[in-house]
């Protein structure tokens, strides 16, 4: 993460906590149970995680199968146009109204 300059290790703030992680280790098979692809991933344990002290609201910028499917079956149904927006610096742009712990 830090060669693709992806973030910025900064120091913790007094007064505040450090979240821990884990790492989260998955092998995908095809149908006759070869390996297909490796993939990982770092989760944060959310469960040490206090409602209004260390977070206020959640958010998670991804989609359902589901939610993609309805969508697209909608935009054929109504014949309509779909217009991609990329919006991930958005928040990275906002303005931040208080301290992030």
């Amino acid at each position: 993460m830090k060669d693709n300059d992806v973030c910025d290790l900064v120091p913790l703030q007094e007064g505040a906590k450090p979240i821990g992680c884990k790492s989260i280790f998955k092998t995908k098979r095809d149908s006759k149970g070869n390996v297909e692809r490796y993939k990982a991933r770092l989760a944060a344990k959310r469960f040490m995680q206090k409602e209004s002290i260390d977070f206020q609201e959640t958010f998670s910028p991804v989609s359902s199968k589901d939610s993609f499917m309805i969508i697209m079956a909608l935009m054929a149904h109504f014949d309509l146009e779909l217009h991609q927006l990329d919006v991930k610096t958005m928040f990275f742009n906002g303005d931040i109204g208080g301290i992030i712990v």
